[in-house]
């Protein structure tokens, strides 16, 4: 491999993807700084593929462009110059390739293993719904008369569960009245000043510090946030 500086190139690549220092990259590719040194003086040789494909993406060119850039060959012409040099850099892509294949297919089983792990435990969460809901629900049918109050019980604790488990937590319960916040509520009619008393429609959700859904609410007209407070004076 060349001993060539790459520095250049690299500038080139970052401006190019719009990255505007090495320390920049180093974040955008989850690489350390160090491995960044290392190509700049070596170029790609001896260099683990995570590393190199994780530097492609960043730079947002393919591994192979990357390869010929960092090594000051023609992947595609190598082949046509059957040097020593040639052929072991030919060799060493070949390998890359194998590996970043079996790093796939690695990626991809752990993708799988996750989803069936999260799917098991979301089912144990749900398994009250799943195993009663449908004899209720086919109870209803039969009997129209049946009160709906009865089923609601077989929805709402696994969904609750399951929210607690994940960390979810409602904004505001519905029917609930409180000052409006534009950052946790969505006026569904009507307009509201900050801090005026508006009645939650639909709920919101928020998961630690990252909301997920504004609560939905609509004005309180004065009139009955004025009742309200006399009921409870």
């Amino acid at each position: 491999m060349s001993h060539t500086d790459f520095t250049s190139q690299l500038h080139d690549l970052m401006q190019r993807a719009g990255i505007s220092s090495f320390r920049a990259l180093s974040r955008t590719a989850g690489v350390s700084e160090r491995q960044l040194l290392r190509l700049r003086r070596l170029g790609v040789g001896q260099m683990r593929v995570d590393v190199l494909l994780k530097l492609a993406q960043a730079l947002q060119i393919t591994l192979n462009e990357l390869i010929t850039i960092f090594s000051q060959q023609d992947l595609g012409k190598l082949k046509d110059t059957p040097t020593k040099e040639s052929q072991q850099l030919l060799q060493y892509v070949a390998e890359l390739k194998k590996e970043y294949e079996r790093s796939q297919q690695q990626i991809q089983q752990q993708r799988q293993a996750l989803l069936q792990e999260f799917q098991q435990s979301s089912l144990q969460l749900l398994e009250s719904l799943l195993l009663q809901f449908p004899t209720a629900a086919q109870k209803a049918r039969e009997n129209p008369q049946l009160p709906a109050v009865n089923i609601v019980p077989l929805v709402q604790k696994p969904l609750e569960k399951l929210l607690q488990q994940w960390g979810v937590e409602a904004i505001a319960s519905v029917g609930a009245e409180l000052p409006y916040d534009p950052q946790l509520h969505q006026l569904i009619e009507g307009n509201s000043q900050l801090g005026q008393i508006v009645k939650v429609r639909y709920t919101g959700y928020r998961q630690g510090d990252k909301l997920l859904y504004r609560a939905k609410v609509s004005p309180v007209p004065p009139t009955s946030v004025e009742g309200n407070k006399l009921l409870l004076v």
